[in-house]
């Protein structure tokens, strides 16, 4: 199966370099759902958070299934987010790679709530105020030409005349969570789910990661690095 292959690749390259996998924070929730405003909180914290600049350069690694540029970028800081550490079946072999590590899935309110956020951001960046169209996303240079295409295929079986296809965005999204939930299911230790809309949840946060906090709520970002 090429799930254990990959963990074979990435085994192999932990032991050649022989590198010690110290504990991570992994944002691992969709984006458009906060991850950025937990990367803000992390680092209002004092802890590193990685060049997500750099980390969206490795989107065709993930296409590939070669996760060993992905572990290597992980050796430059403490927190990850978004791309690629949104996208499905990341976070299993991230949780192979850095034992102990720690992991947080950002969510809204509903499902829905998350496809309008989406939608309403990729207007913007990418539509000209409309729901994008694969044209768009095909000349968008954000990045790199084409990356917004490229991404939308890594996340969605959606049809090409159809790219934010409503129904099947949602089951993707709703999918991806729960697989995250059984995954670390019995793992209160390893496992944070966080919604940053609701100010209770900042304080299971900072005692998720063992912080002592001065704040009492997440901080509000709505970066363009969320796409």
């Amino acid at each position: 199966m090429y799930m254990s292959r990959i963990r074979r690749q990435i085994k192999n390259y932990l032991n050649l370099r022989r590198l010690r996998a110290r504990p991570k924070y992994f944002c691992i929730g969709r984006n458009k759902t906060g991850t950025t405003s937990i990367a803000k909180a992390f680092e209002s914290l004092g802890f590193q958070v990685g060049d997500q600049a750099l980390a969206q350069g490795l989107l065709r690694d993930y296409v590939r299934r070669d996760f060993v540029p992905i572990i290597r970028y992980c050796q430059s800081a403490e927190v990850f987010q978004d791309t690629p550490f949104s996208y499905p079946e990341t976070f299993k072999f991230l949780d192979d790679a850095f034992p102990d590590s720690k992991f947080i899935l950002t969510v809204r309110d509903s499902s829905e709530q998350w496809y309008e956020s989406l939608i309403r951001f990729h207007a913007k960046v990418f539509g000209n105020g409309q729901t994008p169209t694969a044209e768009d996303l095909k000349n968008s240079p954000y990045v790199w030409k084409g990356r917004a295409w490229e991404s939308n295929r890594a996340l969605y079986n959606s049809p090409e005349n159809d790219p934010y296809n409503r129904d099947i965005l949602i089951n993707n999204y709703q999918q991806h969570n729960e697989s995250i939930r059984e995954h670390f299911a019995n793992r209160p230790d390893d496992f944070l789910e966080v919604n940053i809309a609701r100010k209770e949840d900042y304080g299971r946060f900072v005692e998720f990661i063992g912080a002592d906090s001065p704040y009492n709520d997440f901080p509000w970002e709505n970066a363009t690095a969320n796409v």
